[in-house]
């Protein structure tokens, strides 16, 4: 795959409504991150938490787009976890990434082989509903995972993070790295970018805690996911703010482009630079010492999950309701508002596990 492909099925990634990272940390949502359609579909009758997890069953997993690094690991995590449960994975999906129609007709082949379960990376919030109604009306458990559809078109989503744990994490990412002294700025996506202000949202207020007091964040920068505009507006920052100690860049775009401007710069191990990223974009700067840390979510934990889910839907333990709960592996989780289920902290790559990652 293309790296600008890459670049930007990670930047459709990062765009996702609602964001969640690794199993450590299992929890529903506190906030209504999506769209409202009636509420998450919970099937007829009640959860049975003490149900015995069923074996022999067949969970479908429809990503975006098959042979994309990403989903391939994410879709791994869940053939994985199928396995160990002693069911059976099975994967389909579009070579493209905005196949939609490609993608409904994923969902219609599914619902005729009469799977047990399906699990969707949605290309579009409304368009598969139809179709994964379908399915649901058939006995058939929806899982979304990565991307959302609306609540009403399936059971339960599996989110990789929440906007606050992204904001809040990558600050202290970034001033573990700068020794909480010193200026900082964020590179960010586009100026309207809902996700993004979010997460700075997130960034500003996790600032006010005493323990930031010598941190002060000088300006908020936007290269509008664009490698170009990105790379500029870094060397722009550098040259207005000759101090600075740090870069926070939540989006996979910036951060690679600002990697990329520091590590040919007299700049390079001088000023952090942390944020959002992919491992194959960000190893050779990770490798020659321009990045110290950088964090996104593992996808096969997302995929890992999103199995998992469809199992104990399928095995009755739960519905999609608010507050039911189950295990996932060693974990508990807990369904949020809306029948989202965050994945937990991002996951931070260094010099260290960088090169366990192929996404």
């Amino acid at each position: 795959m293309h790296a600008s492909t890459l670049r930007r099925a990670c930047a459709a990634l990062a765009a996702a409504t609602s964001l969640a990272l690794a199993l450590t940390a299992c929890g529903g949502t506190t906030k209504n991150d999506v769209k409202d359609d009636s509420g998450a579909a919970s099937s007829a009758g009640k959860a049975d938490p003490g149900a015995a997890t069923k074996k022999g069953l067949t969970v479908g997993f429809l990503p975006k787009q098959v042979n994309n690094p990403y989903f391939t690991s994410s879709d791994r995590g869940g053939e994985k976890a199928l396995a160990e449960l002693g069911s059976t994975y099975k994967e389909v999906g579009p070579s493209s990434a905005t196949d939609t129609s490609g993608q409904v007709s994923y969902v219609n082949t599914l619902t005729q082989q009469q799977v047990d379960a399906i699990a969707v990376s949605a290309q579009d919030p409304g368009a598969l509903c139809t179709a994964l109604k379908q399915a649901m009306t058939n006995g058939i458990k929806v899982v979304t995972y990565d991307s959302d559809t609306n609540p009403g078109c399936r059971n339960a989503f599996i989110s990789q993070a929440s906007a606050e744990d992204l904001g809040r994490t990558e600050v202290q990412l970034l001033a573990e790295q700068i020794g909480y002294k010193g200026e900082i700025a964020v590179l960010s996506a586009a100026q309207t970018a809902t996700n993004q202000n979010t997460w700075i949202g997130y960034m500003k207020d996790e600032l006010k805690d005493p323990k930031y007091r010598n941190v002060k964040l000088v300006k908020v920068a936007y290269g509008n996911d664009d490698a170009q505009q990105s790379f500029q507006q870094t060397q722009g920052l550098l040259q207005e703010h000759p101090s600075l100690k740090g870069i926070i860049s939540p989006t996979t775009v910036g951060i690679k482009a600002a990697a990329q401007y520091l590590s040919g710069s007299k700049y390079k191990g001088k000023v952090k630079l942390t944020g959002l990223g992919t491992p194959n974009d960000m190893r050779k700067y990770v490798r020659n010492g321009t990045v110290d840390a950088f964090e996104l979510w593992d996808p096969a934990k997302l995929g890992d999950l999103a199995a998992r889910t469809a199992v104990a839907l399928a095995s009755g333990q739960i519905t999609g309701k608010e507050g039911e709960t189950f295990k996932a592996g060693s974990t508990t989780c807990t369904i949020g508002k809306d029948g989202v289920i965050n994945l937990g902290k991002p996951t931070v790559f260094d010099a260290k596990n960088i090169d366990r990652f192929d996404f």
